[in-house]
């Protein structure tokens, strides 16, 4: 079976098990989203849905934002882990996007990945998810799954990624890349994972 053979089953075995993916971190616009995923590094999305409305309460924009202090964040966001350095990050690009962007969340990946703390995956979910531009943002689950989907043999996520674009219609990219999370989570997971079990594992082999 070709990749792309396989690329085909797995996208309409998605389609049937998470027809309309919701976007698992709580936003209201490309600022608190921009937020909510900054927060999420090495961090479960529920911890953050659980954080971000004490941060919000206080600052949902980039001029409510700098009004608080770094430390002032630190101690809101510090149930998610790297206080200190999120903290920093969430100010200083609170601060780029008044000085620079009049206040807005830019719509390109290099105005995105200029802010400090925003790496490409995190621009990657901003554009996917709050500009609907097509993106796809790799995480550890979507790189386990196409490994073990053999999809790709990339290293890292920068390979995986490039890999997986290649395989499927760009307009699916979006709705892909969070079908793939709910599925890995629910279905695919990286210990005690059975193939046989798998709907996805099951039917490649």
């Amino acid at each position: 079976m070709s990749k792309k053979e396989r690329a085909e089953i797995i996208d309409k075995l998605l389609n049937t098990f998470f027809p309309n993916p919701p976007i698992p971190l709580q936003h209201t616009d490309p600022y608190t989203l921009l937020i909510a995923v900054l927060l999420s590094a090495q961090c479960t999305d529920v911890r953050v849905n659980q954080v971000t409305p004490h941060l919000f309460a206080k600052a949902a924009t980039p001029q409510q934002m700098v009004q608080l202090t770094p430390l002032d964040i630190e101690k809101i966001i510090k149930p998610c882990g790297l206080g200190p350095t999120k903290a920093k990050a969430i100010w200083n690009l609170s601060k780029q996007l008044i000085e620079h962007h009049n206040g807005h969340v830019p719509d390109t990946f290099e105005e995105l990945e200029a802010l400090p703390g925003v790496g490409h995956k995190t621009a990657s979910v901003v554009m996917s998810q709050a500009f609907r531009i097509p993106a796809f943002p790799v995480d550890t689950h979507i790189h386990r799954c196409a490994k073990r989907w053999k999809l790709s043999s990339g290293k890292n996520v920068v390979e995986t990624e490039k890999d997986l674009k290649r395989l499927f219609p760009k307009e699916h990219w979006n709705r892909l890349h969070l079908q793939i999370i709910y599925f890995a989570r629910t279905y695919c997971p990286a210990r005690g994972h059975k193939a046989q079990d798998c709907p996805i594992c099951s039917v490649l082999d």
